[in-house]
């Protein structure tokens, strides 16, 4: 017969508990950050230029481009897309190279 205490904690638990957050979903909080980033940078841009967003990384790049190679180095490798018909493919090259001593007295 099981005890009193086993039956009470299994009716406590809410049909959802333990399941978290669904794969994928976005923290409320990261999103609303996200944007008003892309919000800021666009008026930003806007009194650079005239194209918002595009005026002001322009001149990030420009003024700043070692900030600015490192954001594109992250997003670049999201656009690599091969194709289907010749997929991209990994050359590994393996070097064996003699190692020779700096020491010039040989004893």
């Amino acid at each position: 017969m099981p005890s009193k205490i086993v039956e009470d904690s299994k009716k406590k638990l809410p049909s959802a508990a333990g399941k978290g957050r669904p794969k994928g979903a976005v923290n409320k909080t990261t999103a609303l950050l996200k944007d008003a980033i892309l919000q800021a940078a666009e008026r930003a841009g806007n009194k650079v230029g005239k194209d918002g967003l595009i005026s002001y990384l322009e001149q990030q790049a420009t003024d700043k481009p070692t900030p600015f190679l490192s954001l594109l180095g992250k997003v670049l490798p999201m656009q690599v897309v091969g194709d289907p018909d010749q997929p991209l493919q990994a050359v590994t090259r393996i070097e064996i190279v003699p190692l020779i001593s700096d020491d010039n007295s040989q004893n």
